[in-house]
């Protein structure tokens, strides 16, 4: 009986020296109901759990986490324009405000460069883009650079040098290439500056790919997507392909809203508002062309979505369901699988995932 109590004890005391499985969080911004939901990711069984709701007084949108993953930047676009930097709690993912700063106009699109120094800011209404400071507790700080922009500026983010920044003008139907100093945090326009895209095709969101040899263009317009060859040295953007977004059959007004990738690069994925659904594509790991996959009916207006670092799982929100969905993604095929939902504030519209430490 002793022995039996030892090894009891000796077995207690390996599986308290174990680490703990590090939690997944996800953070809704619900822009009608000015909250943040803030949810835990269960990859075992496919769901999200509630763990808090923060609210932040304003009609909440585009949010951006540091490089550290230690703060949430969440835009406001309800007046006054301004973002909120929250403290993103460790061992739980909850969320504590540090601090607020103006921002220049309603902002549909913030991003934070890799020093964790700047963040980047652009407006649809306002028709422009900024810089803000970043201090060393991670709050947003003063404009640092206003630059105004052709209609509705809608993305900006750097490359993996964080020495090329791109953004979108939707109304303008082009990309632009800025070269940035992150020592001073500005920004000045590239050689070639632009790229132009089809007339009323509406330029949105893009991503690179890992490898930075390749951009994936999401137009809102006519739902079209582009891929583009990147030559991160020159910051030049040399167009391969276009494709359509749209299911089979479609009949409506586009309107397409947000795009990811894998972890892996293997799949793209693309949402669009009017029919509801996520479309799904292969990517070529030689040439980056992609090959349409079918497409999945998701919450109704996905107008934001996220996946997890596993590249296991879609999280998908829908504004007029004012719920979010847990899609399953096969690693294989790259299908998405049937979905678990989990109803969140009021106009859910921008996702971010955050694995803890």
């Amino acid at each position: 009986m002793r022995l039996s109590l030892r090894r009891l004890a000796a077995a207690v005391c390996v599986t308290a020296a174990l680490p703990a499985t590090a939690a997944t969080v996800v953070y809704v911004s619900n822009a009608d109901s000015q909250d943040i939901s803030v949810l835990e990711l269960d990859r075992n069984a496919g769901r999200l759990k509630p763990v808090d709701s923060v609210t932040v007084g304003g009609t909440v949108m585009p949010l951006a986490v540091s490089p550290d993953k230690r703060v949430l930047h969440a835009a406001l676009r309800s007046q006054p324009f301004r973002v909120v930097s929250l403290s993103i709690d460790p061992a739980t993912g909850k969320l504590a405000k540090l601090g607020e700063a103006p921002l220049a106009d309603s902002m549909a699109n913030i991003d934070v460069d890799a020093t964790g120094r700047w963040l980047f800011a652009a407006s649809y209404p306002g028709h422009k883009i900024t810089v803000n400071s970043i201090d060393a507790q991670g709050k947003v700080g003063a404009i640092q650079q206003l630059i105004p922009m052709e209609p509705n500026a809608h993305a900006i983010h750097a490359d993996a040098t964080n020495r090329l920044v791109v953004s979108t003008s939707l109304g303008g139907d082009h990309v632009a290439v800025w070269k940035f100093d992150p020592a001073t945090g500005r920004l000045t326009a590239n050689d070639p500056a632009r790229v132009t895209n089809a007339p009323k095709s509406g330029a949105r969101h893009f991503v690179w790919d890992r490898a930075q040899r390749h951009v994936y263009l999401l137009n809102e317009v006519d739902a079209s997507l582009y891929v583009y060859a990147w030559d991160a040295a020159k910051g030049t953007l040399q167009e391969l392909q276009r494709t359509t977004t749209l299911p089979a059959g479609f009949t409506g007004k586009p309107w397409a809203a947000d795009l990811h990738l894998t972890p892996d690069g293997k799949f793209l994925y693309a949402s669009e508002r009017t029919s509801s659904t996520i479309s799904a594509f292969r990517v070529a790991a030689d040439t980056g062309l992609l090959q349409p996959l079918g497409h999945t009916p998701t919450e109704a207006s996905p107008r934001g979505f996220a996946i997890d670092s596993s590249g296991r799982f879609l999280v998908a929100a829908g504004q007029a369901s004012h719920s979010v969905s847990v899609h399953p993604i096969d690693p294989a095929t790259g299908a998405l699988g049937a979905p678990a939902r989990l109803a969140v504030g009021k106009n859910p519209n921008w996702v971010e995932i955050v694995d803890l430490p």
